[in-house]
């Protein structure tokens, strides 16, 4: 199951108990990520589930969908790591090309 990989994968990041993690468990509110754990988290998502989706094409793809990830990334935290900013881009890029909206 999709759900039960990406949570693994979260725990393994954040060092946090499995049951800590829902459907609703939000990364920065609920678990206290900061921009690098988001990075780490979306890099192990690409290699688990065989994703590469390079930065140009991530922003490509959020962009016709009307997103400007890292705008926004580097709107609410300006000193994020630029790796991050790229991580959250390339998420949101999966979570497009997977239907999730």
């Amino acid at each position: 199951m999709e759900f039960e990989k990406l949570k693994d994968i979260i725990v393994d990041v954040m060092g946090c108990n499995p049951d800590e993690i829902t459907m609703d468990t939000t990364f920065v509110d609920d678990l206290g990520a900061d921009s690098l754990d988001i990075f780490q988290i979306i890099m192990a998502i690409e290699e688990e589930f065989e994703i590469e989706i390079p930065t140009e094409e991530a922003e490509k793809i959020t962009k016709d969908a009307g997103l400007d990830v890292y705008g926004m990334v580097k709107g609410i935290q300006p000193i994020c790591f630029e790796n991050a900013c790229w991580a959250y881009t390339v998420g949101a890029a999966i979570a497009i090309k997977k239907g999730c909206r």
